[in-house]
């Protein structure tokens, strides 16, 4: 598939999640039969560790068809970069999605400011130039947005993996919106 053939794909699921018409196609012992020999999942999501946010059916997709990172507010850390480097370079995948949601628990910690501990702190740092971004006053959801954006230009000034794929033709990221009320997904 082309990379846009998979975005439209990606699209499709959602509408299908959006309108309550899941097909659950790919998610049987046949499926996971097929995938014992390995993986080629054409899209990465890098998508928030929110419970509400569940990327595979978000997009109505089966096993084997997206390579999922997660982390509290979609952050590019070292650990999630090294994780789709290998799904570019080792598994064929295209498309990164960095999928933001509505009223992301993260980035409202990190607007909220203070001493979160260590761990928590540093995580929070990577949303920082999105709050700078935006401004003190702006909405939850300008802030998400602008994070979901600024994480993809991070990927590529971080990762000469994924930074060639893109260069080359051969990968495309594209930032995005989840609305936990309807489901849908907003492509930035």
């Amino acid at each position: 598939m082309s990379i846009q053939e998979i975005i439209d794909r990606l699209k499709a699921g959602n509408e299908r999640f959006v309108q309550d018409k899941l097909d659950g196609k790919l998610q049987d012992s046949n499926r996971r039969g097929q995938l014992t020999g390995g993986q080629s999942p054409n899209t990465i999501v890098l998508s928030c560790a929110d419970s509400r946010v569940v990327p595979e059916l978000a997009f109505d997709s089966g096993l084997g068809e997206l390579f999922v990172v997660r982390v509290a507010g979609n952050i590019a850390n070292n650990s999630s970069i090294a994780s789709m480097e290998y799904a570019v370079a080792h598994v064929g995948s295209k498309v990164i999605v960095v999928m933001g949601h509505e009223s992301c628990g993260a980035v409202t910690a990190a607007m909220a400011g203070g001493d979160n501990g260590h761990n928590l702190n540093h995580l929070l740092s990577h949303i920082t130039p999105a709050l700078a971004a935006c401004g003190a006053d702006a909405p939850l959801a300008e802030v998400v947005k602008k994070n979901a954006e600024l994480t993809a230009g991070e990927l590529l000034s971080r990762s000469s993996i994924i930074r060639n794929a893109v260069e080359a033709g051969d990968v495309r990221i594209v930032p995005a919106y989840y609305h936990l009320d309807s489901g849908k997904v907003d492509f930035l």
